[in-house]
């Protein structure tokens, strides 16, 4: 299996589609007003990303990497949509004022670090790729989105979500995605999407931890907390340790994600249900870490990782495709012991693979 070397990066955000459109059903209109606008913004999104694509990028001047310390911008809307806004903290400026600059950067910084110390990669793209940000993205924009380029974070709409910048690891999630950019560049549609939408999710939570110095014991391997408005009846966007309980409430409905196979969904939306059926190889990367126990970003992550960036992972992989690449890799790692059978068993639990 020879993974896929072109360049196509893809516009992916942290709130699923099928979220907006059922809040843009919605008979209130403070909480359809915002969904739509953000459904109309993503998709002019979208189109702009399908269109570099075809015609390409500028190009630019390659960029002056810093030796193993991450280079942030972060520049500010002014709840236009007007990219990237204007400049308000560079590297190695102090704190100010506005809180949502300060989390955007600190969480730059903790993607950076974990990546850094992790795993020996010097940022997203492995070659000190500047990080640049942009924060109060439109009116009550309800999404945080990497573009192929850049971050951008809304401040939510106050009644279903919060500002995106409050969790470090939707920060992460969105980061990760430009990871995945620059190596594997998982097509994004069905079963490829959602490990697109896993392996975000995976180093988004992994992030959350080392940022937090918490054991896969003491995570609490959800994706999002802290995002959702006080109205809303749940917990978080999505969880890996149960997926399909992160939210059931009276507008946003039920957590739709599946943690096996038996519960796999078909469907065109979404890319082929990438934020849904995404459930499936993150609960397997839980039942690993939980099972190796420890740090997870250390032997589960390890595996994941190098699985993610080492040149065999078709961008076109299927779920069993990436199973059979981790348990190779945890193999050629560990030898024949606890990583391999965690692994192992994982996969077999949520049914990608048999016994």
């Amino acid at each position: 299996m020879t993974a896929n070397r072109g360049f196509e990066p893809t516009f992916c955000t942290i709130v699923p589609p099928h979220v907006l459109d059922t809040l843009a059903r919605s008979e209130d209109p403070a909480l359809a007003g915002p969904a739509r606008r953000t459904l109309e913004r993503d998709a002019l999104e979208r189109t702009h990303r399908r269109l570099t694509t075809v015609i390409g990028a500028p190009a630019l001047a390659p960029p002056e990497a810093l030796a193993d310390q991450p280079n942030r911008t972060i520049h500010d809307a002014r709840h236009k949509q007007d990219l990237p806004g204007k400049k308000v903290r560079g590297e190695g400026d102090k704190p100010g004022k506005d809180a949502t600059v300060n989390r955007a950067y600190a969480g730059l910084g903790a993607t950076f670090d974990l990546f850094l110390k992790a795993y020996e990669r010097n940022s997203i793209n492995g070659e000190g790729l500047p990080l640049n940000a942009t924060v109060h993205f439109g009116e009550d924009y309800n999404n945080a989105f990497w573009n192929g380029e850049q971050m951008v974070f809304g401040d939510g709409d106050g009644e279903i979500f919060l500002d995106f910048t409050i969790p470090v690891d939707v920060i992460g999630h969105e980061l990760a995605h430009g990871v995945t950019q620059y190596t594997a560049n998982l097509t994004y549609f069905g079963q490829p999407g959602a490990l697109n939408e896993s392996m975000s999710d995976v180093f988004g939570s992994l992030i959350k931890q080392y940022t937090l110095g918490q054991s896969a014991a003491d995570a609490d391997w959800l994706i999002g907390a802290g995002l959702l408005a006080p109205r809303v009846t749940g917990k978080a966007l999505r969880s890996m340790k149960e997926p399909g309980t992160a939210y059931d409430d009276d507008v946003l409905g039920k957590d739709p994600q599946p943690a096996t196979m038996d519960d796999y969904v078909q469907t065109g939306r979404d890319n082929g249900g990438v934020h849904i059926n995404s459930g499936i190889p993150n609960h397997a990367f839980y039942l690993t870490a939980t099972a190796l126990g420890g740090n997870a970003w250390e032997r589960a992550g390890q595996i994941w990782y190098d699985v993610l960036t080492g040149g065999e992972l078709d961008s076109e992989a299927n779920f069993s495709d990436f199973a059979n690449l981790t348990l190779a890799q945890a193999r050629a790692t560990y030898g024949e012991g606890e990583e391999l059978q965690a692994v192992t068993k994982a996969w077999e639990q949520v049914g990608v693979l048999t016994a």
